[in-house]
Parts: C-alpha cells; structure tokens; sequence
C-alpha cells in the first residue's frame, strides 16, 4: 500500500499540472494573435531557459533539499501568476509581457522539475517504487488531457487573467501540502565544498560509472526524439495528408493518451517486470509498431492505442529503474539529466522529421521515425547492464 502523504502530494502536484497546463495554453493562444513567429518565440521562451538551466536545478535539489527548492518555487509561480494576471487585465498581453513571463516560467522550472521528479523515492518505499510512479505518470496523462480543454474554457469565460489566477490558486495548493509533508525517505544534503558546476560535473560522473543508468539516460532521450513527436509533430502532418478533419486529429491523439494510461494503471496496480530494461525495450518496440500502423488511414486509432500503449509501458518501467539506481545524494541531478536529453533530443528530431515531412511526405517521416525507435529498442535489449538489470539490483546501486 502507497503511503497516504505519497498521495496528498501527488494530488497536489496534479493540481498544479493542471495550472500549467491551463497557462500555457493562454500563453499560446494570446501568441497567436501575433502570428506564428510570435507563438514560436513564446513557447522558445519557455523551453530555452529549462534546457540551459535545469542542470544547475538538479544540484539545487541536492544540495539545499528537494522539499525547500519547491517550496521556494511554488511561492515564486504564486506571485509570478497573481502579477502576470493582474498586468494582463490592466495592459493587456502584448509580446514582450508574454515572453518575459514564459522565460520566468521557463527558469522557475528548471529548479522545480528535476526535484518534482526526485519525489516519488523521497516519500515511498523502494519496494513500493515502481507504483508510485507509475499512479504518478497516469496521472500526467490525464492532466495532459484535460488541461488544453480547461484552459480553453477559462480563457473563453474571464480571458487570460482568470487563466493565470487559477494557475496561483493551483500551485499555492501545492505549496500548502509541501508545507505540511515530510519526505520519510529522504537523506540530508551532504555538506559539500564544490562549486555549482562541480557538482553538476558529478552528477554526470555518477551518471556514467553508475551500472545501467548511462545506457537508461540514453534510451530515455532516444525514446523522447522519437515518442512525444508523434501528437506534436506527426499526427498533424498526417492530418493534412490524409485530409482529416481537426476533431478526427484530436481523437487520434486522445487514443494515444488513453493506451498510455492504461498501460500505466496496469504497472501501478501490479508494480513493474522483474526485468525493467526488457520490459522497456518491448514497450519502445510495441510503440513502433503502432507509428507504423499510423500511415494506414484506417488503422490510425488502434495503432495510436498501441503506441500509447507502448509509451506507457517504457516510462513505467524505466522511470522506477532511474530512480532507483541514483544515489540518494544525487537524484534530483539525475533527474536533471532525463529532462535535459529529452529536450535536447526534441530539439534535433522535431526539426529532421520536419525536413524528412516536408522533402518526401509525413507518412515517409512517420515510418523513419518508426524504424529509429525501433532501432533504440534493440540497443536496448543487447546492452547488457540494461538486458539484465533487475529493479532490485538498481535499488541496491541507488543505496
């Protein structure tokens, strides 16, 4: 059974998903009123700064506690959503207010995702591990669903005031609940005389010596460049081929999002394979499978089921297996360094699957990116320190 404060947190930190979810779909929509260009810088705004920074926020996390780095910045996001609202109502949501609050939120989140993440081993269990984050990834998904619906309804109804003013509202609920928890499995930072950057020098050296979490690290970003493109990137480019409608689009998207969710519930009820790096490889194979199916007009929605299917069952399995394997000393870095490759690999595959879109055709990028996942896969399944690994052997590493 995963222990109750587990839960008061995750309903906390969905909560503020949620208010993210719903203020960066005001920052986009306000964008767009400027133009493409002026969407695009926004949303450059937000990402640039977590890619640059999130590294410095992982040896934040280490070094000053998770708990007090997210207290910290769940303070800042109240007041930063309260003034944003407030600049909005009074001069409205010209360019340079709103990429200026993108690269506030952009840098708060740098610091907070990589202790976010660190969490789940900080309040459970080793054992109970792989549940946990698994509840916690389905959950995810649901925000991930429901917060460009919720957003869009709130920007309809009040504008984009009312849509920063609820983001507040859901991260001074998570504020609350960081107050009032205690990590239970948590260890005090060590004292350290190192710089910042030596230390996020050593996050990357226990990174690579650490049996398994190397070749995760780079799975993880293999499986980022080539999954998430897939409702950002993919499915719109085939939407236009295919000539579907929006609404036909979105459900294919929302098929993806409901095979990852069940894949997910199903490890958080029975805890994850004995051999995680196996299970994950097989996830990452079924997902191709699916990106193929997907050029098929009438298998599109199964094959978005099995792809989310896929995806669900690689994060649920390899997500425990990275926490597991960090040193308790070091976890918000290695946290950092999952967001930092999943970036920098979003970074390069959106723009070469754009090319390959744009030079052949989006089913010819859709099957590139098919054969590349797979591909990831099979390194996968014949690296030995990931073929072998059991969760109880990375827990015992992490130690």
């Amino acid at each position: 059974m995963i222990d109750r404060v587990y839960h008061l947190w995750l309903a906390g930190t969905l909560a503020s998903q949620v208010g993210n979810a719903v203020l960066f779909f005001a920052l986009g929509w306000a964008a767009s009123a400027e133009g493409g260009t002026a969407a695009a810088l926004v949303l450059t705004a937000v990402t640039l700064p977590r890619t640059l920074l999130m590294l410095l926020g992982g040896v934040a996390g280490d070094r000053l506690g998770a708990r007090r780095v997210m207290i910290v910045c769940d303070a800042l996001m109240v007041a930063v959503a309260v003034a944003l609202g407030a600049v909005a109502l009074a001069w409205g949501t010209p360019l340079p207010i709103l990429v200026a609050a993108a690269l506030v939120v952009g840098t708060v989140d740098a610091f907070y995702l990589p202790s976010s993440g660190s969490m789940p081993r900080r309040l459970v269990d080793d054992s109970r591990l792989s549940r946990a984050v698994a509840l916690k990834q389905s959950g995810t998904q649901v925000v991930a669903l429901v917060g460009g619906p919720i957003g869009g309804a709130l920007v309809a109804l009040g504008g984009f005031a009312v849509a920063a003013w609820f983001d507040a509202a859901t991260f001074a609920v998570v504020l609350v609940v960081l107050v009032a928890i205690r990590p239970r499995y948590d260890v005090p930072p060590p004292p350290s005389q190192e710089s910042v950057l030596q230390s996020a020098r050593d996050g990357l050296r226990v990174a690579v010596r650490t049996p398994a979490l190397g070749p995760a690290l780079l799975l993880v970003a293999g499986a980022a460049g080539f999954i998430l493109p897939t409702t950002t990137l993919l499915v719109p480019l085939l939407a236009r081929d295919h000539g579907w409608t929006a609404a036909t689009a979105g459900l294919v998207v929302g098929a993806q999002g409901a095979g990852l969710i069940l894949a997910t519930l199903v490890v958080a009820r029975r805890g994850s394979a004995k051999r995680p790096g196996v299970a994950s490889a097989a996830g990452l194979l079924l997902a191709a499978a699916g990106q193929a199916g997907l050029v098929a007009p009438g298998a599109a929605l199964v094959a978005a089921v099995l792809v989310g299917v896929g995806s669900g069952v690689f994060v649920a399995n390899l997500a425990p297996l990275l926490l597991g394997a960090a040193p308790r000393t070091h976890l918000a870095r290695i946290q950092a360094l999952v967001g930092v490759g999943q970036s920098a690999a979003l970074v390069v595959t959106n723009n070469v699957l754009g090319m390959v879109a744009e030079v052949a055709s989006a089913g010819a990028a859709v099957l590139w990116c098919a054969v590349a996942l797979a591909a990831c896969a099979a390194g996968g399944l014949v690296t030995p320190a990931l073929r072998r690994l059991t969760l109880h052997q990375a827990e015992a590493a992490g130690r």
